[in-house]
């Protein structure tokens, strides 16, 4: 088997539209709807699937939990505008900026918390030569 690529993602959250406004306003994300009424956040050729905790969507985790995701996202805006950017929208940074490492290499990273206390890294690829 080789996995090609991640179509989408879950995460369970406690109130979806707290959730997709945040990652909408904050993140820039797309709110799409999809299967009568579920909501979906796209960005690039990816999507996170939001599933309201208690909801008797099945399939599901587990042990499905809000707050249990650690995310990284990459991104094209330089780390201290994401900073200055983050700080206009009362986003606390909780850790960062740091040196990390990436799938592809070195990233530059800030750290910081979603409505259900996900742990969200934003970073900055670095051009190794």
């Amino acid at each position: 088997m080789k996995i090609t690529k991640l179509d989408h993602l879950v995460l369970t959250v406690k109130n979806i539209q707290d959730s997709a406004h945040f990652y909408e306003s904050v993140l820039g994300m797309e709110r799409v709807m999809f299967d009568a009424g579920r909501i979906a956040l796209r960005f690039g050729n990816q999507k996170i699937n939001l599933h309201e905790i208690d909801s008797d969507l099945s399939p599901k985790a587990h042990k499905p939990m809000p707050g249990c995701a650690d995310l990284c996202f990459i991104t094209q805006t330089p780390i201290n505008d994401a900073i200055a950017y983050l700080a206009r929208h009362d986003v606390k940074i909780v850790e960062g900026p740091v040196m990390r490492t990436g799938t592809n290499g070195p990233i530059h990273s800030i750290y910081f918390r979603d409505p259900d206390k996900n742990l969200i890294e934003l970073a900055n690829e670095i051009s190794v030569m």
